[in-house]
């Protein structure tokens, strides 16, 4: 049985996920032909001019949104750090507001849209809620009480007696 260069076997590299690289051709290919698309749409109906207002004032707003609740998030963070909780909600907020404030600041309608979704505190709980179930599966190691090896290798019962 080969090693990894950092222990496990290589039955292990089968259960590792892969990189997803559907995820990485939508954001670089599906994503921005879609935004060409709906910017022209928009273009058609209001004028190409009113278009490049709206996107103007549009990202105008989206830098205040996130001024506005990237100062609320630090506030609720460093509040949860001084009365000594973990502060895994105001974490997953404070990324959350980034990541979203990062997609308003891209040129477009589409991206404009789920960065609001990401940064409104009336949405944000739902996504927080997915940012959740994403980070809890991909950090957890599922073991089905079947006898056999472990995540690092067989898995030995036994006590410990320390004299």
């Amino acid at each position: 049985m080969s090693q990894r260069p950092f222990g496990g076997s290589s039955q292990a590299r089968g259960r590792r996920r892969r990189f997803p690289w559907g995820l990485l051709v939508a954001a670089f290919v599906i994503v921005p032909i879609l935004e060409i698309y709906v910017i022209i749409q928009v273009g058609q109906v209001i004028g190409p001019w009113w278009t490049i207002l709206l996107l103007i004032a549009d990202s105008i707003f989206g830098a205040w949104l996130v001024r506005h609740e990237g100062r609320r998030a630090w506030l609720a963070l460093t509040t949860a750090i001084g009365s000594g909780r973990m502060p895994a909600k105001e974490l997953a907020d404070g990324a959350l507001i980034l990541v979203g404030g990062t997609l308003m600041i891209s040129p477009g309608f589409v991206t404009d849209v789920a960065g609001i979704l990401l940064i409104l505190p009336v949405t944000r709980p739902v996504a927080r809620a997915l940012l959740t179930r994403v980070v809890a599966r991909r950090l957890t190691v599922r073991y089905d009480g079947r006898r056999g090896p472990g995540p690092d290798g067989p898995v030995i019962r036994g006590e410990v007696v320390d004299e």
